[in-house]
């Protein structure tokens, strides 16, 4: 624990981490997030010990989140290998697109209904970082401000099922497009699904959803085709 009674965050210098134990959920998160950003790569094997020494925690909590991520769909168990980063087939996207038309224009049409004034305007900020973010031309920021930005929309949809759901498979899905990112595209897509909401439309809502995640489905196919046209060129 830290001084305060608040307990010290993962990677913290191993004193402030012996008296404590860490939350299994937060280091599920730290390392989803290190998946879904490409520290670590679709099969590359997650060794206990290694991410233990890294996050400076003991190996317990360790492989207690890579259980969490198993069950997300972010790990798979490989025998004589053990634990590694699941590469995602090309009917695991067809798949998880698929889910997501569904997920994506329930949230936007629930959300329309019933975001408050509050989660409105979380909206327009993110938004608002967007737009300066894509003048500044900073990825990584856009990238954090985009997943900002579908968070409050989750949350709005004021459906806690919705939202147990949802995180997950948004994680994958933010895995796989951060490959083919076109942040201004997003963000153009993005203004119009927040228009809908505060115009409180939910069928438009639904329409601009939809829209978005197609954009992002055709991107990944064309991005599957230039890589089948790279190999056959060097064959």
């Amino acid at each position: 624990m830290e001084p305060n009674g608040t307990a010290a965050p993962v990677g913290a210098p191993a004193q402030n981490v012996v008296n404590r134990r860490p939350r299994v959920g937060e280091i599920a998160d730290t390392l989803r997030e290190r998946i879904i950003s490409g520290d670590l790569q679709p099969g590359e094997r997650l060794v206990e010990q290694t991410l233990a020494n890294d996050l400076r925690v003991s190996r317990m909590p360790i492989r207690e989140a890579l259980n969490i991520l198993r069950g997300q769909g972010f790990v798979s168990a490989i025998p004589n290998r053990g634990m590694v980063v699941r590469p995602l087939s090309d009917q695991d996207i067809e798949n998880l697109f698929e889910v997501r038309e569904v997920l994506d224009q329930l949230t936007a049409r629930r959300a329309a209904e019933r975001a408050t004034d509050w989660e409105i305007e979380q909206m327009r900020l993110a938004l608002e970082g967007g737009t300066t973010s894509l003048g500044a031309d900073a990825t990584d920021a856009h990238g954090r401000i985009n997943q900002g930005f579908h968070d409050v929309l989750t949350a709005a949809a004021h459906n806690d099922l919705l939202v147990t759901i949802n995180e997950p498979i948004e994680g994958r899905l933010q895995w796989l497009v951060s490959r083919f990112d076109h942040p201004a595209t997003y963000h153009q897509e993005h203004l119009s699904i927040f228009d809908a909401i505060r115009r409180r439309d939910p069928d438009a809502a639904a329409a601009a959803a939809l829209a978005h995640l197609r954009t992002s489905h055709e991107l990944w196919r064309s991005s599957q085709a230039r890589d089948r046209a790279q190999i056959a060129r060097t064959r």
